[in-house]
């Protein structure tokens, strides 16, 4: 009896590691290209564009990981070969099919970081391109991204203890939501982002109609209970305090007001929490006018606080 027991334990504990050492199902590396449509863009008989060399030097993988007990889709970006690299979590705007991430998305946006020496990992949110569960707009999907955290402690490549995190229009919510409930994030960039959806949906009422009411469980029901939790301009102080923020807006952004950019800069600044504020004369809400620079000053701030270690500014009022 006493051998039996030992045995039920010893089963009964390798059965409830097992069920939680492995969020990572699936990461399979996606080489051929040529049958994408965006491929006839990259190439010039047959050859990369030298804007595009990089793409031989990376790896993109489709993966599908668990959270909360959900297969989740997502992608994975790195440079080729066995380095220990600091990680960044892209946060993608849009919702359900609208702005999913696609081959491209690995090609360009994510590549252009990953070649930089990061590792690239990126959530379509439950529900979406196959993944199960329902997506809610920043409800229980916060969850998605928050696992990638530990999914980044099972690569190889990516050093977890310094990762950081993008998000661009509602991946920038997702960022904020993100902040707000793990300290792991050592440094975040925004752009686009939301941060008072009350004052989105009264700019875009067809948004709220389509969209939230669409997607957030009993939205009418709860309609400003759900709004205010996921906006961080109600909730700036609920953010982790030491995580640096950069934060990028279009002045000519129609679908999040440059607005939200401006008050989150002056709540930060109230807590005198560290950040920096850059809006773009004239930029549309991908800031596409000002690529080079949008993306350059993303880097920038990245690897001052992933690869420097760059210490955290003294947000004290000082000097002479």
């Amino acid at each position: 009896m006493r051998h039996l027991t030992l045995s039920f334990l010893l089963f009964f504990s390798a059965s409830c590691f097992g069920q939680s050492e492995n969020l990572l199902l699936e990461k399979k590396l996606i080489s051929d290209y040529t049958k994408f449509p965006v491929y006839k863009h990259l190439v010039e008989e047959g050859q990369w564009k030298d804007a595009y060399r990089y793409i031989d030097d990376i790896e993109l993988y489709s993966i599908t990981y668990l959270s909360e007990g959900l297969k989740v889709k997502g992608l994975l970006v790195k440079p080729k070969g066995k380095e220990k690299l600091p990680a960044i979590i892209y946060n993608r705007g849009g919702n359900r099919e609208f702005g999913q991430l696609v081959i491209s998305t690995g090609l360009l946006t994510l590549r252009e970081i990953a070649k930089e020496g990061y590792v690239v990992i990126a959530s379509q949110y439950r529900g979406v391109v196959g993944g199960e569960g329902q997506e809610q707009f920043g409800g229980d999907d916060i969850n998605d991204v928050l696992a990638l955290i530990d999914v980044l402690a099972e690569i190889e490549e990516a050093d977890s203890d310094r990762i950081g995190m993008l998000g661009w229009s509602r991946g920038g919510m997702m960022t904020y939501l993100a902040l707000a409930k793990s300290d792991k994030i050592k440094a975040a960039a925004v752009g686009g982002a939301v941060s008072d959806l009350e004052a989105m949906v009264q700019d875009r009422p067809e948004f709220e109609e389509h969209v939230l009411g669409e997607l957030i469980p009993q939205y009418k029901e709860n309609r400003a209970t759900e709004l205010a939790r996921r906006s961080a301009l109600q909730w700036v102080d609920q953010l982790n305090a030491k995580t640096p923020i950069l934060i990028l807006h279009g002045t000519s952004d129609w679908r999040v007001k440059p607005e939200q950019s401006l008050k989150m800069a002056m709540e930060l600044n109230r807590l005198r929490r560290p950040y920096r504020l850059i809006m773009f004369e004239g930029g549309d809400h991908g800031i596409s006018e000002h690529r080079d620079e949008r993306t350059a000053q993303v880097l920038s701030w990245f690897n001052r606080y992933l690869k420097n270690d760059e210490k955290l500014p003294d947000m004290e009022f000082h000097g002479k």
